[in-house]
């Protein structure tokens, strides 16, 4: 996946040296180009178990969905924005019911370990402050019979 971005970005390099973009044009191009790469890591609309809807980018929207024993991560939100047009900060909203199992919403930065949001029945809501790179929320189950309502603004 590096190795795919490195070329993209030596080759808009390239280009925009020939094609005389400034400093900041070419910074907006490998902006979108690592954006892009960011999707690929969020879980596929068809191999989630809800229902999503995505905001005004792939940090932000909602997600409902009811789980009957169900055991993996998905990866719900987020990317890997050089310069977020929205800004740094998450409002997160999530009402959870865990019925069985066990359930966390987590947010994982970077090469950091990924800090668990919240894991038990009831409500959950904060705002949380983007740093550089790489950032996701997703939900963790393992055996977890329940559902889960989530909006990111």
């Amino acid at each position: 996946m590096k190795k795919i971005v490195l070329s993209l970005c030596l080759i808009l390099l390239g280009a925009s040296v020939l094609s005389g973009c400034t400093k900041d044009e070419f910074l907006d191009q490998y902006n979108n180009i690592v954006q892009s790469a960011g999707s690929i890591a969020l879980t596929g609309n068809s191999s989630l178990q809800g229902t999503k809807e995505k905001g005004i980018d792939d940090y932000t929207g909602s997600y409902t969905a009811n789980y009957e024993d169900f055991s993996d991560t998905e990866y719900l939100f987020g990317g890997t924005s050089v310069k977020r047009e929205a800004g740094k900060d998450l409002a997160i909203d999530c009402a959870l019911e865990v019925t069985e199992g066990t359930a966390k919403v987590f947010w994982i930065s970077g090469a950091d370990e990924a800090v668990t949001l919240f894991e038990t029945t009831g409500t959950y809501s904060d705002t949380i402050t983007l740093p550089e790179g790489g950032n996701y929320i997703g939900i963790e189950c393992e055996n977890f019979t329940g559902n889960i309502e989530l909006n990111i603004e």
